[in-house]
């Protein structure tokens, strides 16, 4: 027991002793100035373990000592090497937190951290790429990846590397394909040409089903929902004229696009129940367009062998003929008069 009130008495001493020690280290004196730039001035231009010495030394000097204007060491330290230090820093530490995010799935905080890391470096294409597809992984994320999808399409487009991802067509037709789903809820006619897009592009979605049938359901949500409810206003129950049949051809032109993208769809299920559901979808609505049934498997067995066809360009009618202008009656020309030599 005495030993152990010796023990305690013994450290109570130390801690008596240091006490003076650590509040006179902490004090602003011209030799603890000296000592901290000294450190500071031996490892700010080493490693990394070396600046983060040289960061304590110069923050200590820096916090300790009070401002004065005319101190150029402090000013040295602050503005040439804590300033660029502590953003340097910060953005490691936010360059970890959002490649994490991406390890990790986490798309909602790819999005979050990505745009800090985009307002630091605007040309951080891999940043706009990861915040662009975000959507792909997490549909609640589409709205708001859909501006990074547009911006990361511009950057690689004039150049700029397509990494994390592995082609540049891949990168493209994903980030097209993002856009294209972020619209077709609210525009569908929007989201078709970015669909086209990634359609025409060497990427996994030439073997992904749901894409053809988002572009399917574009197709049909869009112009031809919309050109189905103008042809029902103008010409339902009416006599065929040349312009109710030319409407007609327009809106099986859509058609027409529709059962091929469905077509894709359907040749690519390979699950039983979901393959017979698009093939009595794809069905309906061939027999409906008045193509006999014995065609599909033609259809079925070459589609994915041809290129996705491009939006149709709307048909017109011809123009009228001219109505040709009588010519004029050509007014005679008095005869001039004679004239006669003088003698």
């Amino acid at each position: 027991m005495k030993r152990i009130i010796n023990l305690l008495t013994f450290a109570a001493m130390l801690a008596v002793c240091a006490a003076p020690a650590l509040a006179q280290a902490a004090q602003c004196t011209d030799e603890n100035k000296a000592a901290w730039y000294d450190t500071f001035l031996k490892n700010f231009k080493g490693d990394p373990a070396q600046q983060k010495t040289a960061y304590d030394a110069a923050k200590q000097y820096l916090t300790t000592c009070p401002a004065d204007p005319a101190d150029k060491r402090a000013d040295y330290m602050q503005n040439k090497f804590v300033v660029p230090y502590e953003k340097m820093s910060a953005g490691t530490a936010l360059k970890t937190q959002f490649e994490e995010a991406f390890t990790k799935k986490n798309y909602a905080d790819q999005i979050r951290l990505g745009k800090q890391v985009v307002a630091a470096e605007p040309d951080n294409t891999a940043a706009y790429i990861i915040m662009g597809v975000a959507g792909l992984g997490d549909a609640n994320q589409l709205n708001e990846a859909a501006p990074f999808a547009k911006k990361a399409i511009e950057l690689i487009e004039s150049g700029k590397p397509f990494a994390p991802l592995a082609t540049k067509d891949a990168a493209l037709a994903f980030l097209n394909d993002a856009v294209a789903k972020a619209s077709l809820k609210t525009a569908p006619a929007d989201a078709i040409p970015f669909f086209i897009k990634a359609a025409k592009l060497e990427s996994a979605l030439k073997k992904d089903p749901q894409f053809y049938l988002d572009l399917a359901n574009a197709y049909a949500e869009g112009p031809i929902a919309k050109q189905s409810e103008e042809y029902k206003a103008k010409y339902a129950n009416q006599t065929e004229t040349p312009e109710s049949k030319l409407a007609v051809d327009n809106l099986n032109q859509f058609i027409d696009r529709q059962i091929d993208a469905l077509a894709r769809a359907t040749a690519l299920t390979t699950n039983p129940a979901g393959k017979k559901t698009l093939m009595d979808l794809l069905t309906g609505l061939y027999t409906d367009r008045k193509k006999p049934a014995d065609g599909l498997p033609a259809l079925l067995s070459s589609v994915l062998s041809t290129p996705v066809p491009d939006i149709p360009t709307m048909l017109t009618l011809p123009a009228p003929a001219a109505t040709p202008t009588p010519a004029a009656t050509p007014s005679p020309t008095p005869a001039k008069p004679a004239t006669t030599s003088r003698p």
